[in-house]
């Protein structure tokens, strides 16, 4: 199990994963499917742990136009995109502004600078100004136009493990839950997510993983979870996840 593994710090974590030429996989699965899987770790594997914590609780608020804008041109498949959200750390109060860009070349690019724990909720002025260069630059006209509004806020538990000789590095989220603009909550408590970080060389994790079945899947906290809580909204590129992990986007269909 995870709590008998041996831990690393956050330095440590960041220097021996540096090195990584990264393939980054998402998977999706139940709750019993990731003990079963994650219970039988190479001993090796060390948890990134910080004062003495295994796992850390994280927020983030995403922002969009009205006409939600970003969630469209993920949906959709649109060649230049761009998500923006804060993540905080919650357990140290620390939080970023965090804009993700998908140019026409399908270059994916993510960007943050420090921002205030307490102001997370919302843009300052800074934020709409760091978010008006970063969309001006992926080819938006005249984004101070934009209305940027916080439309989803996401919390959940991660850990984070690091396999033996250059395995690989993941993340193992649990306990998500998703919550609209107005007050509208979804908790899933039966799914895990994890994310693997690789070499040119298939991990660890990813081959434990595909061994019992578990294949990469299509999987975004901000549009799986919006898609989920909005039936009417367009989400056929997360249709397959929706159905299988998210009950009330079943129940809805």
């Amino acid at each position: 199990m995870i709590t008998a593994l041996a831990p690393i710090s956050l330095e440590e974590l960041v220097s021996d994963a540096a090195l990584l030429t990264r393939v980054d996989r998402k998977y999706a699965m139940s709750a019993e499917d990731a003990r079963a899987i994650l219970g039988g770790l190479p001993a090796d594997t060390r948890v990134l742990t910080i004062d003495e914590r295994r796992s850390f609780s994280y927020e983030s608020f995403y922002f969009d136009t009205p006409d939600l804008l970003s969630y469209r041109m993920a949906a959709l498949g649109r060649r230049r995109r761009f998500k923006l959200r804060t993540r905080a750390y919650v357990d140290t109060a620390d939080a970023f502004l965090e804009l993700k860009t998908r140019g026409a070349r399908s270059a994916t690019v993510k960007e943050r600078i420090a921002y205030a724990f307490d102001e997370r909720t919302a843009l300052n002025d800074e934020g709409r100004h760091y978010a008006e260069a970063g969309l001006r630059e992926l080819g938006i006209d005249q984004p101070q136009q934009l209305t940027l509004q916080p439309t989803l806020a996401t919390r959940y538990r991660r850990t984070t493990l690091l396999a033996p000789d250059d395995g690989g590095r993941a993340t193992v989220d649990t306990r998500l839950s998703w919550e609209l603009a107005d007050g509208t909550v979804m908790s899933v408590p039966d799914l895990v997510i994890v994310e693997t970080k690789s070499g040119q060389r298939t991990g660890v994790i990813d081959r434990m993983l595909w061994r019992a079945g578990i294949r990469p899947t299509t999987i975004s906290k901000y549009g799986t979870g919006l898609a989920a809580l909005r039936p009417d909204l367009p989400s056929h590129k997360w249709a397959r996840v929706l159905r299988r992990r998210f009950p009330a986007a079943a129940a809805a269909a």
